[in-house]
């Protein structure tokens, strides 16, 4: 499928390409005073014994060392920065060069309760071009299902951000309603501004975590324990640290002993914002298509439309309606993260069915306290948010 180039790209790469010539033109200026320092020593027998001791000492040591700061180095930018892979590590060859990522900026009104009406439905309209060559073909696009951006495979391969077997997942889940998230939506850092990030990023430094890393169940409660000692100045309580091996096998659904670094990031990331944002910050951050799954999931809980439900309904909701979909429900084209309940009868709530963990019955004292729509609002948003990225990890673990 033939791309086009957009502006905005052809711009991006005569940027790069004058950034590299302007650094070459640097690298030639200093070039002579550098040979004049060289040549500034005492006798040529001195100054060639002293290279040959320096470069027997970074043969040694040297090498190894540099290229594992570079590499950190060129990790941590990625990771200030909200990119991915580099296209550095891609073939060069008709690729595209992968947008610069800005992060929010927190506004004066943030804190303020945002006017979502329930009763009020929201149109749902999608852009008409592609996101990356800004070229219409009509059906081959494939829609986000968190904000209104529509994508050519094609210009998504190019771009790196489809690989191998995740070009037929999306072909599989784009037009249906579990939906495919875009590579904005998919990243839950790119929601952080710079200050939240810069201090995401003094945590993980303090805790000598390395980014772009796997991280085992031991990293991941060692982490815990420093993260709650350096805030509280205590041990992290045994309850707590029960939570944390929980959240743990929810980021791990593959059981595979350890939990892939987007994964970790996307957890980090939703936990600081629960932190630091009130919950009228978070709510402004939904989308219109989110709001309308929420007024879905809530109107489908409110059988006698008083607009009210019981406290137990709006924890199971918390549990189903907006947990990961599973590879293995695929073919059932019935999405529990971003659709009503489920009846018994429905194939996803089928006793065969893989669900890693029971929902548990509500409590008298629940189904007595009731919840109104700005209240499911707030007690859910964190896990609406939180069920944006594609990977079948559940990022931010409900509490039994």
């Amino acid at each position: 499928m033939g791309v086009l180039m957009s502006r905005r790209q052809t711009v991006e790469r005569v940027q790069k390409v004058s950034l590299a010539v302007s650094a070459f033109k640097d690298g030639l200026r200093e070039q002579p005073s550098t040979r004049r320092r060289a040549e500034a020593g005492t006798t040529r027998q001195g100054t060639l014994e002293q290279e040959v001791q320096e470069g027997e000492e970074e043969a040694l040591a040297g090498p190894s060392q540099t290229e594992e700061s570079s590499a950190s180095k060129a990790a941590w930018e990625r990771l200030r920065d909200g990119r991915g892979v580099e296209p550095e590590e891609f073939e060069r060859a008709n690729r595209f060069t992968p947008p610069a990522f800005i992060r929010p900026k927190r506004e004066l009104h943030d804190d303020e309760p945002p006017d979502i009406s329930l009763e009020q439905r929201e149109q749902i309209l999608n852009d008409e071009m592609c996101e990356i060559c800004e070229v219409w073909t009509a059906e081959s696009l494939f829609p986000c299902r968190i904000c209104h951006r529509v994508y050519h495979d094609g210009c998504l391969r190019r771009m790196g951000y489809l690989q191998k077997d995740s070009a037929v997942e999306v072909t599989e889940t784009a037009h249906t309603e579990t939906g495919w998230s875009c590579y904005y939506c998919d990243n839950l850092n790119l929601l952080l501004t710079e200050e939240e990030m810069y201090s995401l990023m003094e945590t993980l430094r303090n805790c000598k975590i390395i980014p772009e890393s796997c991280l085992t169940l031991d990293d991941f409660l060692h982490y815990k324990h420093q993260v709650h000692k350096q805030q509280f100045e205590r041990t992290m309580p045994e309850a707590q640290e029960e939570q944390a091996a929980l959240q743990f096998n929810a980021l791990d659904p593959d059981k595979k002993g350890h939990i892939e670094w987007q994964d970790f990031l996307s957890h980090e990331s939703i936990q600081l914002l629960q932190k630091i944002r009130p919950q009228n910050a978070l709510l402004r951050l939904l989308t219109p298509k989110e709001r309308e799954r929420a007024r879905a999931a809530f109107l489908a809980l409110d059988q006698d439309r008083d607009g009210f439900i019981g406290e137990g309904e709006c924890r199971q909701a918390r549990h189903t309606w907006f947990r990961k979909h599973q590879k293995e429900m695929l073919s059932c084209n019935v999405s529990i993260s971003h659709v009503g309940p489920i009846s018994e009868g429905s194939p996803a709530s089928s006793k065969n069915g893989k669900s890693p963990e029971k929902i548990l019955p509500a409590t008298k004292q629940e189904e007595t306290r009731s919840i109104d729509w700005p209240g499911f609002l707030r007690e859910n948003v964190a896990y609406i948010l939180a069920a944006r990225p594609n990977s079948a990890a559940l990022h931010l673990q409900p509490l039994a």
